[in-house]
């Protein structure tokens, strides 16, 4: 059966022990950001309140996530994992009594902050156990263990916000909270427990400090850093520009089913990336990738109606979970082994910060120009993925034979 390719992945020893978790944990992570908003708009009874804890958690995660990284790949998972989720739980506990206890606005964005500062990278660390597992003996299997990735990163992003909202619109906003940081520790925990999937840590001391610095620098971390910029900055736009699109078309409530008709096909896309292993090398895949992106938001100010819209995002839906396995797959070939979990940290700050950018900048864009104009952005965003992609023929096939010790 075509899906063998994921059962066999998941019967490698010990796989399922630390895939299964960090799954479960990645929920958590998707329902924290929305969580909080939910939570300090309960209580304060404003959304501009709600935003600014909610922008104070996603920047101290962006920067906090690739130092956290750095500690895992320098000591290890299993001794940094621990205490980096007590520390998430403290925080998350911070900030809770702290809206309980009405406390001003600059608290609250300080408890938000220390909730993403501690948030978990469990996708980051699962990833790097993959590579840990596979690169020696199974390289060819990298793809669909990134495409296996990359599926549960969706279905965490789908369950995990319509889980938190589900609980905040039943009038139990703290649970949403609370919620998320017992499934991101419960997994986090659970996953540090694995250890015999664990990466080996790098060498101790200043010189291996400096070393892992001087491994994060050159021209295909820097292209891979600029496509998840870019992909961030696609996702900010496009959420803002659809619920503009459908609001201006007196359907508002059309956006949701246009976010799920795109994440379906996405996690459709995929599941079928997974299972088929394509002949292309990785940069030609992904060049392909980001012109059928760039492809589907030239389509976007075509859409006369919330139903030829949700048409159109098929196509820009499906682009993106083979994109992000495409990702990982260069990340591991181009990034050396001792800081692989810092490369995936720093790429999800990268794809974080353009997400954030984009959001606001759209808001701007779209009152001026309205939802086309939002439309303009994440055509922007695709080209220059586009662009980069192209780049990419040259730079990682180099990077890729100079990577290893």
């Amino acid at each position: 059966m075509p899906s063998a390719n994921y059962r066999s992945l998941l019967r490698t020893p010990g796989a399922a022990a630390f895939f299964l978790p960090a799954s479960l944990g990645r929920v958590g992570v998707a329902m924290t950001g929305l969580g909080i908003v939910w939570l300090v708009r309960s209580h304060t009874g404003t959304f501009a309140a709600a935003g600014l804890v909610g922008a104070g958690c996603a920047v101290a995660e962006a920067l906090g996530a690739p130092q956290l990284a750095r500690l895992v790949d320098r000591f290890g998972q299993t001794r940094i994992l621990p205490p980096a989720l007590l520390a998430h739980a403290l925080s998350v506990a911070v900030l809770v009594s702290l809206v309980a206890a009405d406390a001003s606005d600059a608290f609250l964005v300080l408890g938000g902050a220390l909730v993403g500062a501690t948030l978990p990278q469990l996708g980051a660390m699962s990833a790097a156990r993959w590579a840990a597992m596979l690169r020696t003996t199974r390289a060819a299997e990298l793809p669909t263990a990134f495409a296996l990735e990359s599926l549960s990163n969706a279905v965490g992003y789908l369950l995990g916000p319509t889980m938190v909202s589900a609980l905040a619109a039943a009038g139990h906003p703290v649970a949403g909270t609370v919620s998320a940081a017992t499934l991101s520790v419960t997994g986090g925990l659970i996953l540090a427990a694995q250890r015999g999937s664990a990466p080996s840590p790098e060498d101790h001391g200043e010189r291996a400090a400096r070393k892992s610095r001087t491994l994060l620098c050159g021209g295909g971390i820097g292209v891979l850093m600029g496509l998840n910029l870019a992909i961030g900055v696609f996702f900010g736009a496009m959420q803002v520009s659809v619920t503009a699109f459908a609001v201006e078309h007196g359907e508002p409530d059309s956006a949701a089913v246009i976010f799920a008709v795109s994440n379906c096909s996405g996690l459709l896309a995929g599941w079928l990336y997974g299972l088929r292993r394509c002949r292309a090398a990785p940069p030609v895949q992904l060049l392909v990738a980001t012109g059928a992106l760039l492809l589907g938001t030239l389509l976007l100010p075509t859409a006369g109606s919330p139903f030829t819209l949700g048409a159109v995002v098929v196509l820009t839906g499906a682009t993106i979970p083979p994109l992000l396995a495409l990702f990982s797959v260069l990340t591991e070939s181009t990034v050396h082994p001792t800081v692989l979990t810092q490369a995936f940290a720093w790429l999800g700050s990268a794809g974080a910060a353009g997400s954030a950018a984009a959001a606001a900048v759209s808001g701007r864009v779209i009152d001026s120009l309205g939802p086309h104009g939002g439309f303009t952005i994440t055509t922007t965003a695709a080209a220059a993925m586009t662009v980069l992609s192209l780049a990419g023929l040259r730079v990682f096939g180099f990077s890729a034979q100079s990577r290893r010790p």
